[in-house]
């Protein structure tokens, strides 16, 4: 797996940066897997349960909440697109902020965001075993952990075309039920249902209006939705598996964002309209309270479905980006060497030029198989999450989940610096290579990183998101502590 400088498609790395590379580990993800990870990635329990607090706090006006949230994650997607389009790779935005800002840069955003799959993964394992608990009383929270822990670990060791599969049923489940919940309610907000009356606009504008809260609600709706639109970034960084990765990232990219943003959008315009938003209460999902009032028969037990799909789902995505996001980074020399390990027998050495897999009879260059190490240490991790979740949710974990609370905007403005940077340079040594464009270049950009920075500050001014923000601040800088702290001594050299 290596870095080779095409002649005309991509730019050669800096020259003081190392090696980076343009092929994955193998090639096993199809096109519709890829769009489905795109589609199917952020539709999770954020979505099905967590929109309830948004709808708590802004009312109807939630839908602009999301418009808000919808339209900053597209932008940063198209920003990310651009650039892994461009330049496909496996560690996607660590290996462009390593492009574009410096090994600081790309050693930073790695490490966070993984992480961050990882402690979050045992957030979502530890509530999907809630609900099979709540199917199966029997079998203990813990078992169904290990269960499901032991099964994406194996389908992750085995083909990448194992998670591409897992993914795509995974996202069609959920894609599919979110298209039969919005023809339902429209159904019933026509009154075309049996015992339904037409709903007009009454909850819309009732019970306070459609802003209730004023404008300060739809920004504590932001702010309470903003992330649910995180992983979307798995989509490149999978990209780099398909046969085509400029052109997969370039067709997800496209494909994904706006039907996602129809997806929460569509979603939420349904909710508000069919019931009032004072029917809404946190912590429980308002499609759920939909389906009831519609009559739809058992419609908690099929949400329950729904989210336990969409929590494996997660899981899944999250194991599989950290593996690949700590396999990059010791690509890159950024992480210990012996992740490079892959399936197949050989293991990388990433050189000057390129990376080469060593077997027993010689070296050779190849671009085939699993990076079963990183998978390992991802999933061990993963693993230690979990325990700690299970033992010391209120304490321990608290603590470490607040440290990523805040990540993703960090990740995300890093993305948009990456590309202020990189489209400059691009335009200048290859600008064939930008088949997918960021809007509006540089205006847009600028209004994404000011957007980013205004969620920062008002999660500042919010007492229950302070934390987070505090908590993720110190573990952004203790990570940039250590990055500079190695180039620094790599400038001394060797004593």
């Amino acid at each position: 797996m290596h870095e080779a400088p095409p002649p005309t498609s991509t730019p050669a790395p800096d020259p003081s940066s190392s090696a980076v590379p343009a092929e994955p580990p193998s090639h096993g993800l199809k096109q519709r897997h890829l769009t489905m990870l795109g589609l199917g990635g952020v539709i999770g329990a954020g979505l099905f349960v967590g929109s309830g607090a948004g709808i708590a706090v802004a009312g109807p006006a939630i839908v602009v909440s999301y418009l808000i949230a919808g339209a900053l994650a597209m932008l940063v997607m198209r920003m990310l697109g651009e650039m892994s389009a461009a330049m496909p790779a496996s560690g996607s935005f660590s290996v462009h902020a390593e492009r574009a800002l410096g090994r600081w840069a790309g050693f930073s955003v790695g490490w966070l965001y993984w992480f961050l799959l990882v402690v979050v993964l045992a957030v979502e394992a530890t509530a999907a075993a809630q609900i099979a608990h709540g199917w199966v009383p029997g079998i203990e929270p813990w078992a169904w952990v290990l269960l499901f822990m032991v099964v994406f670990t194996a389908a992750n060791l085995t083909a990448v075309k194992n998670f591409g599969e897992f993914e795509f049923w995974f996202a069609s489940l959920k894609v599919g039920a979110i298209v039969v919940f919005l023809v339902l309610g429209l159904l019933a907000v026509l009154g075309w249902l049996p015992d339904t009356d037409p709903v007009g606009t009454a909850n819309l504008t009732g019970q306070g209006g459609f802003l209730p809260n004023g404008w300060g609600g739809v920004v504590s709706g932001v702010l309470t939705v903003v992330f649910a639109f995180g992983g979307l970034e798995v989509v490149t960084i999978a990209a780099a598996e398909t046969d085509d990765p400029a052109r997969a990232v370039g067709r997800a990219v496209r494909s994904a964002v706006v039907r996602i943003l129809f997806f929460y959008v569509g979603s939420m315009l349904v909710i508000v309209t069919v019931l009032p938003w004072t029917a809404q209460q946190a912590g429980l999902s308002p499609y759920v309270k939909v389906l009831d009032a519609i009559g739809v028969p058992s419609a908690g037990q099929i949400m329950n479905i729904v989210v336990f799909v969409a929590l494996l789902s997660a899981l899944n995505a999250n194991l599989y980006g950290s593996s690949r996001m700590i396999f990059s980074l010791a690509e890159r020399g950024e992480a210990p060497r012996g992740l490079l390990k892959v399936s197949g027998g050989g293991s990388r050495e990433t050189t000057g030029g390129g990376s080469r897999e060593t077997t027993g009879g010689g070296s050779r260059e190849t671009t085939g198989g699993v990076p079963r190490r990183a998978v390992l240490a991802s999933v061990a991790f993963g693993f230690v999450s979990v325990l700690l979740n299970l033992l010391w949710p209120d304490t321990v974990f608290l603590y470490m989940l607040n440290s990523v609370g805040a990540v993703l905007l960090f990740v995300w403005a890093l993305i948009a610096a990456s590309q202020l940077r990189l489209r400059a340079r691009l335009e200048q040594e290859a600008p064939e290579a930008l088949s997918l464009r960021m809007w509006c270049f540089p205006y847009l950009t600028w209004v994404t990183l000011a957007g980013l920075f205004g969620v920062l500050v008002l999660m500042l001014t919010d007492e229950a998101a302070r934390p987070q923000v505090l908590w993720s601040a110190g573990a952004t800088a203790l990570v940039l502590l250590v990055a500079v702290g190695r180039q620094w001594r790599e400038r001394r050299g060797p004593a």
